[in-house]
């Protein structure tokens, strides 16, 4: 028996790197993906057929989660197509880092819409399901800079943080009806995306973390299985770090 047998999830922006793994690990637990994407149609295909492979139903949808009638009609078509959402990992993110006094008032507007807004777009969208239900696992994809702060990422850390604030908001909110709403924040986690950093810089961030080493998509979508699963029942309102003790 698998940890997540007959379950349904949800994630948004998963057609690569941390979300993608996220979508691995939850099809090889035995719970049937949805996911959106919004520019990567054929990896989407790609992953869509990988996750297949694992004898679970899996459907790729092009969606702006920042768009709020786009999250609903999103919402609708995977309780159509898959009969129910038990699970939704709001993962879609952006950056658009630069120091305040060159940042422009567009960089931080889609930042936050697309980190932010889109968390409060699909779990609007999907709590009515849930509540019908009454059960759910909500899993929102913040960031220890959410936590901290970070220069040249003021509009990012804005974001981060108020997906935190979101997520015990909600988690006192739908917890009378079962539904749990708890946060994740990664530390330096290595993907494509950091595989283009300078080596020397990367090798400087590995050493200030306590375990040497950064993060893998893994590492992030194992708490992701955790948190989808009944195992972790009686947990809601939490913010977890997944940063190899960087905020210690």
């Amino acid at each position: 028996m698998k940890l997540l047998d007959q379950k349904v999830t949800l994630i948004t922006g998963a057609s690569r790197g941390i979300g993608r793994g996220m979508a691995l690990e939850l099809a090889k637990q035995g719970s049937s993906v949805a996911f959106t994407y919004l520019s990567s149609p054929d990896k989407a295909a790609e992953l869509e057929k990988e996750l297949s492979t694992f004898g679970i139903k899996a459907k790729g949808y092009k969606s702006d989660a920042s768009d709020f009638k786009a999250a609903e009609e999103l919402i609708a078509a995977v309780l159509n197509d898959f009969g129910r959402i038990d699970v939704v990992v709001n993962n879609a993110g952006i950056t658009r880092d630069n120091l305040l006094m060159r940042m422009s008032e567009e960089h931080f507007d889609e930042v936050i819409r697309t980190n932010l807004k889109s968390v409060f777009n699909i779990t609007k969208a999907v709590q009515k399901s849930m509540l019908k239900e009454r059960k759910g696992s909500i899993i929102n994809i913040s960031s220890v800079v959410g936590v901290k702060g970070n220069a040249g990422q003021a509009n990012y850390a804005a974001s981060k943080a108020g997906i935190i604030g979101f997520t015990k908001s909600i988690a006192l909110e739908l917890g009378s009806r079962n539904i749990r709403c708890n946060a994740i924040a990664p530390g330096f986690i290595e993907t494509e995306m950091t595989a283009v950093l300078n080596p020397d810089v990367v090798k400087q961030w590995r050493e200030a973390i306590p375990l040497k080493r950064g993060g893998t998509p893994e590492d992030v979508a194992n708490l992701v299985v955790f948190l989808a699963s009944d195992m972790s029942s009686y947990i809601t309102g939490q913010v977890i770090n997944v940063d190899g003790g960087m905020l210690t």
